[in-house]
Order: C-alpha cells, then sequence, then structure tokens
C-alpha cells in the first residue's frame, strides 16, 4: 500500500503555487497540506516536521528557497521550482529530489513525486535493516570521503550512493570519471547516463587500480582498456556497447601528458627514434 505523502507549496507568484497546488490535489498519493506565497508564511505550519514533501520556489524575496532548506526538518524532502537552470547544482547539494524548471508539466511533476516515493521507501528499507540512512548527514558525507581512500583498489567493483541508492558499479564497466567540485560523474559502458555521486576524484582515484586507470586531467580519469586513440591535447573513449557506438573526447591536461607518454612507450610497437 503507497503511503500518502503531506505536501506543501511554497513560490511567490501565486499562479506558479496555485498551479503545483493543483497539481497536488489531482495525484492520490499526495495530500495537500497548504499553499504559501513565501517561506516565512510556510514556515510555523512546516516546523512541526509532519511535512513530507515540500514544493520550493529558489528566487523568493527576503529568504531564498535554498536559505529556506536550511531551516527544514531532516524529515522534510524537497522539490525545488524555478525558472532558472542555473541553481540545479545548488539544489543537487541541499540534496533535494527533484529540481523542475517552470513552466511545469503534470508529467515532470509525477516524475518527481516517484522519485520523493522512491527516496522515502529507501529510508524505510534502511531503517527496518538498521542501516544509515541513503540521505546521509553532512558530516556522515564528509567521513564516507575521508574514508573513499582506504577502499580495497584490487576489488573488482565499487559502491556509490546516487539518486538515494547505493548503486554497485564493476571497474571494468568504467569508461572515465570527470570531476564536478565536490561531486564526481562516472560514465559506465553501455548506459547512456552518467551516474553522479558527492565524492572528490581524488577519493575516487585512490580506490582504482593503478595500471588500469589513470588520470589525464585535472578534473578526468579514464579506463586505459576504453582508448581509442591518443591525440596531443585529447584522448578519444570509445563505448562499444552502445549502438550506434559512441566516442568521448578527454581532454590531456599538460602536467599529465609525461605519465601518457610513459603509457604509450611502454605499449607501443612503433616507438620514436
Amino acid at each position: 500500500m503507497m503511503t500518502t505523502l503531506r505536501c506543501c507549496v511554497i513560490d511567490d507568484e501565486p499562479l506558479a503555487a496555485g498551479l503545483i497546488g493543483a497539481y497536488v490535489e489531482r495525484t492520490p498519493s499526495l495530500e495537500l497540506a497548504g499553499v504559501f506565497n513565501s517561506a516565512q508564511e510556510a514556515f510555523p505550519a512546516i516546523s512541526a516536521g509532519d511535512i513530507d514533501l515540500l514544493f520550493l520556489d529558489i528566487q523568493m524575496p527576503q529568504l531564498s528557497g535554498i536559505e529556506f532548506v536550511n531551516l527544514l526538518p531532516s524529515s522534510t524532502m524537497v522539490v525545488f521550482v524555478s525558472a532558472f537552470e542555473n541553481y540545479a547544482i545548488q539544489g543537487i547539494k541541499a540534496n533535494a529530489v527533484d529540481y523542475l524548471l517552470k513552466p511545469v508539466s503534470y508529467d515532470d511533476f509525477l516524475g518527481a513525486v516517484n522519485r520523493a516515493s522512491q527516496r522515502r521507501e529507501s529510508l524505510l528499507l534502511a531503517a527496518s535493516y538498521g542501516l544509515p540512512s541513503p540521505e546521509g548527514t553532512a558530516r556522515e558525507r564528509t567521513a564516507a570521503e575521508a574514508t573513499g581512500a582506504e577502499l580495497n583498489p584490487g576489488a573488482e567493483y565499487i559502491i556509490v550512493k546516487s539518486e538515494y541508492r547505493y548503486r554497485q558499479i564493476a571497474k571494468s564497466d568504467i569508461l572515465y570519471i570527470e570531476g564536478l567540485k565536490d561531486y564526481v560523474r562516472i560514465f559506465i559502458e553501455g548506459e547512456n547516463r552518467s551516474i553522479m555521486t558527492l565524492l572528490s576524484l581524488k577519493a575516487l582515484e585512490h580506490c582504482l587500480p593503478e595500471g588500469r586507470f589513470m588520470r589525464v586531467h585535472r578534473s578526468f580519469i579514464v579506463n586505459l582498456s576504453k582508448i581509442k586513440t591518443i591525440e596531443r591535447n585529447k584522448i578519444l573513449i570509445a563505448d562499444r556497447v552502445l549502438t550506434p557506438g559512441t566516442l568521448y573526447e578527454i581532454p590531456v591536461g599538460d602536467s599529465y601528458r609525461p605519465a601518457i607518454a610513459s603509457y604509450i612507450s611502454s605499449l607501443s610497437l612503433n616507438p620514436e627514434s
């Protein structure tokens, strides 16, 4: 039986708030607890901790949605709603369930609701097994990154948290990894979507075996077995599973060229004279 999620909507634009409120009312798995036009107005209703899901505008006067998230009970899930794409990374860092762009379609709204329901289920499942919450506190995430350097580089798999689930990845399936400040994107052979997880590139580098992976740029690590061609300023990585075959262009950093040259020399049948 699906659990009903109690929802609030906060948006300083009455029409936008009304639209999301109407979406909530027509969705059987949701219960509308209130529609508000400012974070200050909504706070007394939300601070009690009985609101499961909040649809929250980002750009609001006096108190922005990003600032307001820091005042919420930890049990309240958030879907950001904004007219601007450039807040998406901030939304991810705030551990939001989803990030919807205005005007929001009902299909996109339902997608966010499904992700919220999945997150709630994962929390309940973790609690039933006595496991740490997949949400993680800021302190837990910092600790997880610190222990990343201690992971076994000889293991054939890594496990990372992505989209509120734990994903096991075979190292041999990794094409390349891109670092994005506090996050990394892991590109997997045969998959169209990358996996984003809260981890530094340096921490992940420590758990990858030398000789199979190489850092070729301050923001990129590649799987050497997936390389198709190497040029002075770039490396082409081939996904031979996707149809049609896909090539990814990876930049080569100046300070990493000697290591790449050494790798080429060690395997080349046509050494430079």
